[in-house]
């Protein structure tokens, strides 16, 4: 069969030879012939599979037999499914499976729920009549039993770790038991008062081993603390104990004012610790030795009569009274031997080795702990007695430098300020005076408060300690030295604001202090830097604080400058610009302001001079009188319309305040003393208005032609005056003319 399958190609049935030509038309024959071939290939292919059919019948047979056993074996099939499909919707058998299967699924939760119910009511029922089994314990006295069974009804109630999620019941047990255990704790505490007391008029402490409260009989003081312990509340029941040691016991034995002792006593059923006088009164806790042994006898007897020599008990009670009674040592004894001289610093040591052994019996006795450093209080501050030293004299002396500033009343004796020349060359007097000092830098004298010399000092005195301390000390010396100076900075300028607002001495004595303290500083690293401890050399400086006290110095300064300088602007102003001064009221109200100028400069003057350095007082001087000419000068220089007579009245008030200020231009004068400082100034060179206002008072007097004159040979120029200012002062003094407009047109074109 598989040659009928194979390609038949119609051009092989075709006679003609050339058929490469797919253009070239076939003939009516070929078509012909073509159809007769075709038909015959037909015809064979037919009988080939005719023949192949036939000779493959049986197997043809049987595959159409099994196909025909398939198609009846598939229609028995669907009619079966149809068959079930049927009955399942005339019978829905699942829907009843399912609601059996559902019903029996709820019996059994309900079943399960029952029984979780059923022993939910037994654990009740057991833990209520274990509640009420406690409840009787503690009535008959029964404590073990009652605090054994109090602590494992908190484990089975979960006390502390409830849940929202708990039946209602639960709560109501807690209730029960939180009811119980506050029983239980009142009962128990209020056998430990009755235990332990306390008599005033004998002067003792009482412990009780049988007890007897509310007709409970036979209660042993042990049982009570065992019942505390298990219950959890043995910190809360010797809370009161320990409160009742340390404020009746141990506070009188370390606060005493004569020195204390215990004698114990021991019975069968009692025992008393007694606190009576010490037979040696004169006796006093110099080391430490008595008063340590005294409160050692004091724990021991705890250790014994209360604690039962129970180390976990007695732990609990030194948490509960440790702390308060290392501190009442601390503050009480150790504080006060720590030396005040830097020279005793080893004889503490007898101290230290006392504290350290005393501490260590009481690790031996488990009242404090061998682990935590925290315990060891007192070997901890005995330990650092020098930073306890260094810290108790920092307090005291920053708080005598304090006393020094607040108490000064930064007055300056009379004998001062009268002639400050004799302070200045009397060489006995300065040295002997309290308020006379060398400034360092400047080789020059000058007058500060008592507070800053003594405040001064106070300093020197300090860092030479910090020469001769260890490293430590020596820090806390310097920062005490630095907090010092800075002192003054913060209390003085507040304390004496008011007096800074005005004109007076104090403020220049409080720019004198601050140059002082600043040269000082500045002495400090020079005098002690290479005695200073080794460690701290690089990190010791001073230089910082200079500069704040040289501002400052300063700024008191120019503040006394600028309230001098508006005091005398004020003055000037009721001068009304020195107009119409021929008139009588006018003359008289110029005067006057004249008169005020005079009478402040020499106010001025009598503060300034014995007060300031000459350098410093030359300077600030001719700037207050540099502000006054130059004011004068140009209020005079801006009238337009200056009448004859006026002319000499101006000149006149000119005339009259430089002679009132004479003394005050003597004061500026260089001495012998100063003329290294000062060899070629003179005082008009230093104040360049006067020689300005001089020249003015010579112009207001003087030919128009002079003036011209004067100006073309540039002596107006170097007087401070200006082409304008001349101008103007022409064009006021002289009326319009021929000569006027000449002598303005040579001034103009004077070769300047």
């Amino acid at each position: 069969m598989e040659s009928l399958f194979g390609s038949i190609n119609v051009r092989d049935l075709l006679s003609a030879q050339d058929l490469s030509d797919p253009n070239s038309p076939l003939s009516a024959p070929d078509l012909r012939l073509l159809i007769q071939r075709l038909e015959s290939q037909s015809f064979q292919i037919r009988s080939q599979v005719q023949s192949y059919l036939v000779s493959h019948h049986e197997d043809f047979a049987r595959l159409f037999s099994l196909c025909n056993d398939t198609v009846s074996q598939t229609r028995e099939v669907s009619d079966d499914v149809s068959a079930i499909l049927g009955l399942l919707s005339d019978h829905p058998i699942d829907a009843e499976v399912r609601e059996i299967v559902s019903e029996t699924k709820s019996k059994k939760e309900e079943l399960k729920m029952k029984k979780e119910l059923l022993g939910l009511v037994g654990t009740v029922v057991a833990l209520n009549q274990r509640l009420e089994s406690v409840r009787e314990a503690l009535k008959s006295g029964r404590f073990e039993f009652a605090a054994q069974g109090l602590k494992e009804l908190k484990v089975a109630l979960r006390i502390g770790d409830e849940d929202d999620r708990e039946p209602l019941v639960y709560g109501l047990l807690r209730k029960e038991w939180s009811q119980c255990f506050e029983e239980i704790q009142e009962v128990l505490v209020n056998f430990m008062e009755k235990a332990v007391r306390f008599d005033g008029d004998l002067n003792q402490v009482e412990i009780k081993y049988h007890l007897e409260v509310e007709n409970v009989n036979g209660i042993q003081l042990q049982t009570v603390l065992e019942a505390m312990d298990v219950v959890g509340i043995l910190e809360y029941g010797l809370a009161k104990v320990a409160d009742l040691m340390i404020k009746y016991v141990i506070t009188p034995f370390v606060n005493h004012g004569r020195p204390l002792s215990f004698l114990e006593e021991l019975h069968q059923e009692l025992a008393l610790l007694k606190i009576v006088p010490s037979p040696d009164s004169k006796f006093e806790y110099l080391d430490g030795e008595f008063l340590y042994s005294g409160i050692l006898l004091f724990i021991k007897f705890i250790y014994r009569s209360i604690c039962f020599q129970k180390s976990s008990w007695m732990r609990c009670f030194g948490r509960l009274t440790w702390p308060r009674i290392s501190e009442l040592i601390i503050s009480s004894f150790l504080s006060k031997v720590v030396p005040t001289d830097a020279s005793k610093l080893p004889d503490f040591q007898k101290i230290i080795a006392c504290t350290s052994k005393f501490e260590m019996a009481l690790k031996e006795l488990m009242y404090i702990s061998e682990s935590d450093d925290k315990d060891n209080r007192l070997s901890n501050f005995a330990e650092n007695v020098e930073v306890h030293f260094a810290f108790k004299k920092k307090t005291e002396i920053l708080a005598n430098a304090r006393n020094l500033l607040l108490e000064c009343d930064f007055s300056i004796p009379q004998e001062y300020t009268r002639d400050g020349s004799v302070w200045k060359s009397d060489e006995t007097s300065a040295q002997s005076s309290s308020h006379v000092v060398d400034l360092l830098f400047l080789s020059q004298r000058c007058l500060v408060s008592k507070a800053a010399k003594q405040l001064m000092e106070l300093v020197h005195q300090t860092l030479q300690d910090v020469c001769l301390s260890s490293t430590r000390v020596a820090f806390e010396f310097y920062h005490t030295a630095r907090d010092a100076v800075l002192l003054y900075e913060v209390v003085v300028p507040v304390k004496l604001e008011r007096q800074l607002n005005g004109i007076n001495q104090v403020a220049i004595l409080l720019h004198n202090d601050c140059l002082y303290l600043s040269q000082e500083i500045l002495g400090f690293a020079f005098e002690y830097r290479t005695d200073f401890p080794s460690s701290m050399k690089e990190h010791a400086v001073f230089v910082d604080l200079a500069p704040r006290f040289q501002l400052l110095a300063e700024e008191i300064l120019q503040r006394q400058v600028h309230l001098v300088i508006y005091n005398l602007k004020e003055a000037i102003d009721g001068a009304d610009g020195f107009q119409n001064t021929h008139q009588m009221k006018q003359f008289e109200s110029a005067k006057f302001s004249i008169d005020q100028v005079v009478f402040i400069l020499e106010k001025v003057h009598i503060i300034w001079e014995p007060l300031l350095l000459p350098s410093t007082y030359r300077r600030s001087m001719c700037t207050v009188l540099e502000s006054v000419f130059s004011r004068i000068a140009r209020d005079i220089l801006l009238l337009d319309d200056i009448a004859a007579e006026e002319t000499l009245q101006l000149q006149r008030l000119i005339y009259l305040m430089l002679e009132n200020l004479s003394s005050l231009f003597e004061s500026l004068a260089p001495g012998e003393q100063n003329l290294h400082e000062f060899p070629a100034e003179s005082l008009e060179d230093l104040i360049p208005s006067l020689r300005k206002i001089r020249k003015l008072s010579e112009l207001l007097d003087m030919p128009l032609k002079s003036i011209t004159a004067y100006w073309e040979n540039k002596e107006l120029l170097s007087c401070g005056f200006t082409i304008t200012e001349v101008e103007d002062f022409i064009k006021a003094i002289f009326t319009d003319s021929p000569l006027r407009k000449d002598c303005l047109w040579r001034i103009q074109n004077a070769s300047i």
